[in-house]
């Protein structure tokens, strides 16, 4: 992954954040989870952090915040359970998804459930507080330097052989691809 997942650059104006800056992030990625927090508290918000469904569902019940950022495949489930729990609790609250899988359908469940935005990760803090900050009805801008199609793809493969604990075979067979094809791109370094 590369170190501009999170930007940490502060250029954001502190004075543009509304009066409520509670903001719930819930990542499994415990370094990327870090990062991100971090770079939004740094930006005025006010964070906490959970690592699965449950603990984003507990951090939500105990505090509705304003702003939720989820990771849509958590360990322990589906992103959009903490999602809507948070639309049930507090309906205005402004939530994005955050997902290494380009997923059409899961994004309109997402939006349905109250998500304003559905982001691909690795995300930059400036595009998270862009999209947690854009005018309701509005979406972001989109970002300055996106991820390049082979960049996803790439990072899909990734993420699905990690999940298969790097097993070539299992992987090859999940992604329907062939077992040679797979370990030429897992060989190949990650494109830009």
């Amino acid at each position: 992954m590369e170190n501009r997942a999170v930007s940490e650059d502060l250029s954001f104006k502190q004075d543009e954040l509304p009066a409520d800056r509670t903001l719930v992030i819930v990542d499994d990625d415990r370094a990327f989870l870090q990062r991100l927090g971090r770079a939004m508290e740094q930006r005025g918000f006010d964070v906490r952090m959970g690592h699965s469904v449950a603990e984003g569902v507990d951090l939500i019940r105990q505090k509705p915040p304003a702003f939720c950022v989820v990771d849509m495949r958590l360990d322990d489930g589906n992103g959009l359970d903490v999602i809507a729990e948070l639309a049930r609790i507090r309906p205005d609250a402004r939530t994005i998804v955050l997902t290494g899988y380009g997923n059409f359908a899961t994004a309109v469940s997402a939006v349905k459930l109250g998500a304003v935005d559905y982001l691909a990760k690795p995300a930059d803090a400036d595009d998270v507080t862009d999209a947690l900050l854009a005018p309701s009805g509005e979406r972001a801008p989109p970002p300055e330097n996106p991820m390049s199609a082979d960049r996803v793809r790439w990072e899909h493969i990734q993420r699905v052989y990690e999940l298969c604990n790097r097993n070539v075979s299992e992987t090859a067979r999940r992604l329907n691809m062939h077992r040679r094809t797979l370990q030429r791109i897992l060989a190949k370094r990650a494109p830009k």
